[in-house]
């Protein structure tokens, strides 16, 4: 039996915070709807609808015009919900799809024209079985000729074992939710020493959100939020945000999108900063090609 997930905060606040023109939000998915799209057989949870009008509605408060959406594991191989949302987005949409190891060049191409940019691969203990390590290397190599780059979703736990792989490939690498790291452990923890070592390549990149994935603390996330400063004051040029939105697997204190969007006051304090993180740096990766 699949887990059922929290339905999305029902009425987000309007952020205080405006954000620069072309703001991108870099990491958010649609959900169905279910009798439309249906949900992957294998998953592990079971999400609420969440629409494409639904997200645009919610973008259009928060001050956001741009979207990359990521497939998740609910959906699984199956990438219409994504590419049927890229399709109604008049260009201001690109996606990031999961695909199966035997796909075919043709399909990754149909993908690419639908607005696709990357792949993503999970490491995630509640997601289920990993991502195969052959397959990995396998579909990295497939995909750099098209100029695309990899997501990686993981455990902190995971990284140790993970990076010489990760640093083994030939594509730009996109780490999910800051690693993942216990916020409540500090910037010297071990798991975030992994991570900035990882960020001394040029080839990677990471994402800012999942304040509330990481957090120990809750709501406002201020132990989650030191994380996401010092990202963007060392890597300023890699690191991209989004919402999460509508945050599946969230099991308690569904957050308030619009809250989420004041962080980046804190997050992003400069409006070089801002813009370089949700402007400069989504354009170069996802509108580039």
């Amino acid at each position: 039996m699949t887990a059922q997930n929290l339905p999305y905060h029902p009425n987000p606040s309007t952020p205080k915070l405006v954000l620069p023109e072309g703001a991108c939000d870099a990491h958010c998915h649609v959900f169905g709807p279910a009798a439309q799209f249906p949900f992957a057989p294998e998953r592990t949870y079971t999400p609420v609808d969440a629409t494409w009008a639904t997200l645009t509605e919610l973008h259009t408060k928060l001050g956001l015009s741009r979207t990359v959406l990521v497939q998740a594991s609910c959906h699984g191989t199956d990438n219409s919900a994504m590419l049927d949302a890229i399709a109604h987005s008049n260009g201001t949409c690109r996606g990031v799809a999961m695909v199966r190891r035997d796909i075919t060049d043709a399909e990754l191409h149909a993908l690419h024209e639908g607005g696709v940019r990357g792949i993503r691969f999970n490491f995630v203990t509640h997601l289920g079985q990993d991502a195969d390590l052959d397959a990995v290397r396998d579909l990295t190599a497939r995909i750099a000729p098209l100029g695309w780059h990899a997501v990686v979703h993981f455990d902190a736990n995971r990284l140790e074992t993970l990076a010489p792989v990760l640093k083994s490939l030939p594509v730009t690498l996109v780490i999910d939710h800051m690693g993942r790291v216990d916020a409540s452990a500090g910037l010297e923890q071990p798991a975030y020493q992994m991570l900035l070592d990882l960020m001394e390549d040029p080839r990677f990149w990471v994402k800012v959100c999942g304040a509330e994935r990481i957090t120990r603390t809750g709501p406002p996330y201020d132990d989650a939020v030191v994380f996401a400063a010092d990202l963007v004051a060392r890597f300023p040029d890699r690191v991209l945000w989004g919402t999460d939105w509508p945050h599946p697997n969230i099991k308690k204190d569904m957050p308030d999108d619009g809250a989420l969007v004041d962080l980046l006051a804190r997050i992003a304090p400069t409006p070089e900063a801002l813009k370089k993180l949700l402007v400069d740096n989504p354009t170069r990766l996802y509108w580039a090609q």
